[in-house]
């Protein structure tokens, strides 16, 4: 067991010809030199990743059979707490850009990940689809696409997240509502005159229901860092977990890793309120009808199960007439989101031709009235 832990905890990779450290390149599963092009292929588990038995977790925090003990670098600026795969000389914060003293580094143990979604595509594709981004934007000013990039500052990040498996019971109580229409009688004016009509409106019944569900609880994604400055945005957010691969610590090859700053228990919490609105969810549709209230459920959660897993993310700052702004990439789909200025005399004329065409139809319609 000693010597596969250890195995495992091989981090740095140098290359057989050169002696310079190998690093992932994204999309593929090797490893390579930037120096004379040599490549590995990395090794991991065919048969799929390993899920962790969630309750010795829970009751003991420490069972140290898929733990390790990794290189912490802490930002005292924004918090984020990162590991570095490669012996950067100087580094900054993925985050927040501030520097980095790599002689505060210090040693943590954290739950090994069993499975990572390897980046995709490069720093390079990265800068490609923020330009592509900058000549989209709306309201920008001309020359926003002279946005300083400083490649120093783009990182790419293997955020934390939790996931947990579950078989899910629960007994419910509510009602089921079946919608029926009835005729209605108005009274309204046709040509001055008093004119009563009907109209259907809808209405429900309503009709005690109860019963159980069951079934499993797939993948419950919960995000395991805290993000106080610059959270990575929702709309980026997005994986296909089914790429998910077996942890190979050679996927975190020339990359920054983040490590999980909600502890386990909290993340299992967050996944319990998760699974209730699921079990919420197939009360409504096993009570059927047109609408539903559910009144009370009484779920329970056996066999569960959890990952620590790592998705890709690439972070970067621009500046634009002094000021920066962040943006960031999903290392799988390309997703971009950001901080972008605006042009205050784009919008003004912009409005201004709003308010002289309103003006003008308003115009002509007084002149032809």
């Amino acid at each position: 067991m000693e010597e596969e832990k250890k195995a495992v905890s091989e981090r740095k990779k140098s290359c057989t010809n050169c002696g310079a450290e190998l690093k992932y390149k994204p999309g593929t599963t090797e490893i390579t030199c930037e120096y004379c092009g040599h490549h590995e292929t990395i090794i991991y588990d065919q048969n799929g990743f390993q899920e962790l038995e969630l309750k010795p977790y829970l009751e003991e925090m420490g069972s140290q059979s898929h733990s390790e003990e990794i290189m912490m670098l802490h930002c005292k600026n924004c918090g984020a707490n990162q590991h570095i795969e490669e012996n950067y000389k100087s580094l900054h914060c993925v985050y927040c850009t501030m520097p980095l003293i790599i002689e505060d580094a210090y040693k943590e143990d954290w739950i090994l990940p069993g499975a990572v979604l390897p980046f995709q595509f490069d720093q390079k594709k990265s800068h490609q689809i923020f330009s592509k981004w900058v000549k989209g934007l709306w309201f920008a000013p001309n020359n926003l696409k002279k946005a300083a990039l400083d490649p120093q500052n783009t990182k790419g990040l293997y955020l934390p997240y939790w996931t947990f498996d579950a078989q899910l019971y629960a007994n419910y109580t509510g009602q089921r509502g079946d919608y029926y229409y009835v005729s209605v009688p108005y009274t309204t004016t046709v040509n001055g005159k008093s004119v009563t009509r009907t109209r259907q409106e809808r209405r429900t019944r309503w009709s005690p229901a109860s019963g159980n569900v069951n079934g499993f609880v797939d993948d419950t994604l919960i995000k395991a860092s805290h993000q106080n400055k610059n959270p990575v945005p929702r709309k980026i957010s997005n994986w296909n977990l089914e790429a998910l691969v077996p942890f190979n610590t050679s996927f975190l090859a020339g990359f920054v890793t983040e490590k999980y700053t909600i502890p386990l228990k909290d993340g299992h919490l967050a996944s319990t309120k998760e699974a209730e609105r699921i079990a919420t969810s197939w009360a409504r549709r096993d009570i059927g009808g047109d609408t539903q209230r559910v009144h009370h459920i009484d779920m329970s959660l056996s066999e569960e199960t959890f990952k620590h897993i790592l998705l890709p993310v690439y972070i970067s700052a621009y500046r634009f007439s002094g000021k920066k702004y962040n943006f960031f990439i999903n290392g799988q789909t390309g997703a971009i989101s950001g901080n972008r200025p605006y042009s205050f005399w784009k919008i003004f004329f912009f409005v201004l031709f709003i308010l002289v065409v309103v003006a003008s139809i308003y115009w002509i319609t007084e002149f032809l009235s």
